[in-house]
């Protein structure tokens, strides 16, 4: 009767997940195309894909940049915001649903929003203008490309400052009252008191802003156009996803492409392992260190 019930869930685990998996794994030892039938090719995808493909390093060093720099940014950022949020005394639910409400906006039409805004000819470069400050050309400057998708991160930073915004009300208010009879001052009392108690959402943060920031595609792929332009301006929006899907659904590369998102999943488990093992040297829980 168990397995009855559980039928459909097992059914579709193995087809959807299991199955494609493995499927995929094998592929990424072959040369397929969709069209003819995949003829087993050993390590060559993968020999290939660092030894030869330039691509695949710049796509490597952009995902990377957006990692380290972009993941860490909107941490800070949400952090910050939620710490704002708890001094709000009037009207502090309506802040706060301000603050959210970007995460309810699809990613595609928040990237079409800031190629509006950030366009060369858009609003914000007309204001910069008009005040006779330098204008950069946001995404169609290779400089500047990155840098224009983490303000579009920021935006919509909503959903992880909710959390924060949780885990900062739940910190036990008699700590900040020891904290203040001690005479510790703002900083003290952040350093050692908030931050330790919100450690675990920020472990949780960092370990989901990393897997996040290894797939990222959507904003990349709106901004540069799509298509044949993927990537652009100079590759600065080539990112590891973005080149993965150019080789699978542009040029049917199917056995490359399973061998770049295999690839990708030995990473994106490494990081996180690391990311686990090192938890317990500055994650705090209520009962200490793990």
């Amino acid at each position: 009767m168990v397995l009855l019930f559980m039928a459909p869930w097992i059914i579709g685990f193995l087809a959807f997940i299991m199955y494609p998996m493995f499927a995929s794994l094998y592929y990424s030892f072959t040369k397929y195309n969709l069209l003819q039938p995949p003829q087993w090719a050993g390590l060559f995808n993968y020999r290939y894909m660092f030894a030869h493909d330039s691509n695949f390093w710049l796509s490597v060093r952009n995902t990377i940049w957006i990692v380290v720099f972009g993941t860490p940014i909107q941490i800070l950022f949400a952090i910050v915001t939620a710490v704002t949020l708890t001094r709000v005394r009037r009207g502090a639910g309506a802040y706060r649903t301000i603050f959210f409400m970007p995460t309810m906006v699809p990613t595609v039409a928040a990237a079409l929003g800031f190629l509006f805004l950030l366009d060369p000819a858009g609003p914000i470069d007309t204001i910069l203008r008009l005040l006779h400050l330098p204008q950069p050309l946001w995404f169609s400057s290779a400089q500047w490309a990155k840098p224009s998708l983490v303000g579009l991160g920021l935006w919509g930073v909503g959903d992880t400052m909710i959390i924060f915004l949780a885990a900062l009300l739940d910190v036990p208010k008699q700590l900040y009252e020891a904290a203040d009879i001690e005479g510790a001052g703002a900083w003290r009392k952040f350093r050692s008191i908030t931050l330790p108690m919100i450690s675990p959402v920020i472990f949780f943060s960092v370990v989901m802003g990393v897997i996040g920031g290894f797939q990222y595609f959507t904003e990349a792929y709106v901004v540069s156009g799509g298509g044949q332009s993927l990537g652009e301006p100079q590759g600065s929006l080539l990112f590891y996803s973005t080149w993965l899907y150019q080789q699978g659904f542009q040029y049917t590369n199917m056995g490359y492409a399973s061998a770049l998102a295999w690839l990708l999943f030995v990473v994106v488990m490494i990081c996180t392992a690391i990311l686990i093992r090192t938890s317990n040297r500055w994650v705090f829980y209520q009962g200490g260190f793990r």
